[in-house]
């Protein structure tokens, strides 16, 4: 029992630590957020293949640092439309390491090497752009990453309590025999809750708060049980032991890998902007 509580305290010190110095760096915006970012990065990228080697899969992680440098880069000047240049050129660099410097099995390696580069890099450093949004109504995404945030973490806390002192019913036996379809429930009521009162504090409407806290629930899931399978795959418990209580880099941060990209795309097109809405119904007034 002492044991457990030790295990307890150094997971919630940890956590504190990490999400205070993350709260920081979010909160200051630009190259603090840019440097937490390839921090985080760095080490979750070299979990990552370290997780893929285990599978008999050898990407290159000097080309996933690369191209992680390359978006780092466009996501901090704003240049989302350099992102087609950048995964075509990626993509080819990663076929000319298979093509001279690469091993067997080559097509896992380029198609792993390239998952990483998305997975790893691509899909968190929609940070950058989520936290700089603005428009007339709002000064800038700060907000929005703070409902984020707290979805994600009530997401975690809810699915832990509901489904340790509920669950009945596994969600994915396969991939994660812990979960249950009573933890998913109970943790989705929660950052639901949360993010409808971070919403109104920031003077978003309800049901916009609402899809918000839905969505970041989702896909916070989806995105734990998506390591999860990589892991199982790859006969892999955690990714490391970086962080004592919480193992490594990508264990903590699985739930907001989905996330980020999810909440960046819904802000820009449906709360900051309407763009896309009046596209769709002009397409369709069109059509019919």
């Amino acid at each position: 029992m002492l044991e457990g509580l030790n295990k307890n305290a150094t997971r919630m010190l940890t956590g504190l630590i990490m999400g205070t110095a993350a709260m920081c760096c979010i909160i200051e915006g630009k190259l603090a957020l840019l440097a937490m970012l390839l921090f985080i990065l760095y080490f979750a990228s070299k979990e990552y293949v370290k997780i893929l080697n285990h599978k008999g899969f050898y990407p290159s992680l000097k080309m996933i640092y690369i191209a992680e440098a390359l978006f780092a880069v466009i996501a901090y000047i704003q240049r989302f439309d350099m992102v087609a240049f950048a995964l075509t050129a990626c993509a080819i660099g990663t076929f000319m390491w298979v093509l001279f410097r690469g091993r067997q099995p080559y097509i896992a390696n380029v198609a792993t090497t390239v998952l990483g580069m998305i997975y790893c890099g691509w899909f968190p450093l929609h940070l950058l752009f989520l936290r700089n949004l603005e428009s007339q109504r709002f000064d800038d995404g700060l907000g929005f990453v703070v409902l984020m945030f707290i979805a994600v973490l009530l997401t975690d806390t809810g699915c832990y309590y509901a489904g340790r002192h509920l669950g009945k019913h596994k969600l994915a036996p396969v991939i994660s025999p812990n979960k249950t379809i009573e933890g998913a429930i109970g943790g989705a009521v929660c950052a639901v809750i949360g993010a409808m009162v971070i919403g109104l504090y920031i003077g978003l409407e309800w049901y916009m708060a609402l899809l918000a806290g839905i969505l970041c629930t989702v896909f916070a899931q989806i995105g734990d049980l998506s390591e999860s399978l990589i892991k199982r795959d790859a006969g892999v418990k955690d990714s490391g032991d970086s962080l004592p209580g919480h193992g490594g880099f990508l264990d903590r941060c699985d739930s907001y890998i989905l996330t980020i990209p999810v909440m960046y795309y819904f802000c820009k097109y449906f709360v900051f902007s309407h763009d896309l809405v009046y596209n769709f119904v002009s397409f369709f007034k069109d059509l019919f």
